[in-house]
């Protein structure tokens, strides 16, 4: 075994390791939820995060490492995809070796791999799908074409984003003259087959449900937002400059920038398809960037073919810069994980979001359990659905959780019997009036670490009428 695998398999271990330690987040919480309660879509995304935190469960239980088993797993796998990918295009320049160790030292591939959201099987199906695609322009060979529809139907399960492949790989299709006669061969529209079957059952989980993934997702791009284009901007490239880490995030560009120049002038058709996985999503996201505001993790799926741009166009003048990049990607990842872990840095909330965002459940879960016993009620509920599902998975066994809102009319769930009282959570950061109608305050409690405040929260006393808003008994945890 070489070097490289040596190190990927230490940083394995390294976050399986951050896996256990680091407390779940309320948005793991929520796909954990969706583990339990299995259906071919959700509200939120396609279903494939949902199939991880179930498989990950049934193999470790139901604690954090049963819920992010299949991240830092599924992410090895996609680094050696990656690095395989990069020798297939560019045979003997340890390209694809670069690429890989690059993309593990982003935050967004890094971090991403500990905290499961649904981006982390998104990338790694991503990673297959560039493999298969730079096996068919490697070989040739019309089957890798089917391969290519499954790694990218898979990845459409993950999360709606993974449709820049498509469009990506037709774009290079039309514009890349040596790839052009694929476009009369049976493979790859059989490709495209596997690919639209591998997503059916999410068309139909929509179409039976008023479509209401779809136009949830769908209403984000293009919309317009209150802020300036100045200021959208701004986050945007300010948000990968850390999330990619400075160096790599420069790498990035003028690896990318090459690769067009490659494309263009030498007519090199791996760099044209790693320029097609490349500009034309970069391009949405910085328009959508001058109207509305892009989260920092959606471009996340820019960087496996931008880091092998990187790796394979800039040639040794930029060595020193690569390493550079991997170690200070490598400490601001560690930095990260320790912190998330064990804070020994006692930082505020407002600089501190993993405070905010994964600070003090387990100790905050069993203040409301002592309160709800002193008020002797007979279960949990919550409006906010991180929090409803942050409760169900630390409550203990036996103790129902209720969560109220409308995404969870589309979960197969029951409601709790009328008549029944219970204590209600609510954030003091929420406005106006609780949702649940004649809801009494009681008390109120704080979430925090170390001693440091994470939120504080009041509690009600609510009981389940007949007429009120939607309300589902969450799964429990065994």
């Amino acid at each position: 075994m070489n070097r490289w695998m040596l190190a990927l398999a230490g940083l394995t271990a390294l976050r399986l390791l951050a896996a256990v330690l680091i407390p779940v987040s309320p948005d793991e919480a929520y796909y954990w939820v969706w583990g339990k309660a299995l259906a071919p879509s959700y509200y939120d995304h396609p279903p494939m995060v949902a199939f991880w935190m179930a498989a990950g469960t049934a193999l470790a239980g139901d604690g954090a490492l049963g819920i992010r088993l299949l991240g830092p797993l599924g992410v090895a796998a996609a680094s050696i995809l990656l690095a395989q990918a990069g020798e297939a295009l560019f045979p003997g320049r340890r390209a694809g070796v670069w690429a890989a160790v690059l993309l593990n030292a982003t935050l967004l591939f890094g971090v991403g791999s500990v905290l499961v959201t649904p981006d982390t099987p998104l990338l790694v199906f991503w990673c297959a799908a560039i493999w298969a695609a730079a096996k068919l322009q490697a070989t040739q060979n019309g089957r890798w074409w089917l391969v290519f529809g499954v790694m990218a139907g898979l990845a459409l399960l993950s999360k709606y984003t993974a449709a820049f492949l498509g469009i990506s790989i037709v774009l290079w299709l039309i514009a890349e003259r040596q790839a052009r006669p694929w476009l009369l061969r049976w493979q790859l529209w059989a490709g495209g087959a596997l690919a639209m079957l591998c997503f059916a059952p999410v068309v139909w989980w929509n179409a039976t449900h008023e479509w209401a993934s779809f136009a949830k997702q769908g209403g984000r791009t293009g919309s317009t937002g209150t802020g300036s284009a100045l200021r959208y901007l701004g986050e945007l490239i300010g948000g990968q400059f850390a999330l990619a880490t400075p160096i790599i995030f420069v790498l990035c560009i003028a690896g990318t920038a090459a690769a067009c120049v490659a494309w263009v002038k030498r007519k090199d058709a791996a760099a044209g398809l790693l320029a097609a996985l490349t500009v034309p999503a970069a391009a949405l996201f910085l328009w959508q960037a001058t109207g509305n505001r892009v989260q920092g993790n959606w471009p996340a799926i820019l960087y496996p073919s931008a880091c092998l741009a990187a790796a394979a166009y800039l040639g040794a003048p930029w060595e020193r810069w690569k390493r550079a990049g991997v170690a200070l990607g490598l400490v601001v990842m560690l930095v990260a994980l320790v912190q998330a872990a064990f804070s020994p840095i006692p930082l505020p909330r407002r600089n501190d979001p993993t405070l905010a965002r994964l600070g003090g459940w387990p100790a905050f879960a069993a203040q409301v359990e002592q309160a709800r016993r002193e008020q002797g009620l007979s279960f949990v509920a919550a409006e906010e659905y991180g929090l409803a599902s942050e409760l169900a998975l630390h409550l203990p066994p036996g103790v129902r959780v209720v969560a109220l809102g409308d995404r969870w009319d589309l979960f197969n769930l029951s409601a709790p019997p009328t008549g029944q009282s219970g204590l209600l959570v609510r954030s003091e950061r929420r406005g106006g009036d609780p949702l649940w109608p004649g809801a009494e305050q009681v008390g109120g409690i704080r979430r925090e670490r170390a001693g440091i405040e994470a939120e504080r929260y009041r509690l009600h006393r609510v009981t389940v009428m007949p007429e009120g808003p939607p309300l589902a008994l969450l799964p429990q945890r065994h």
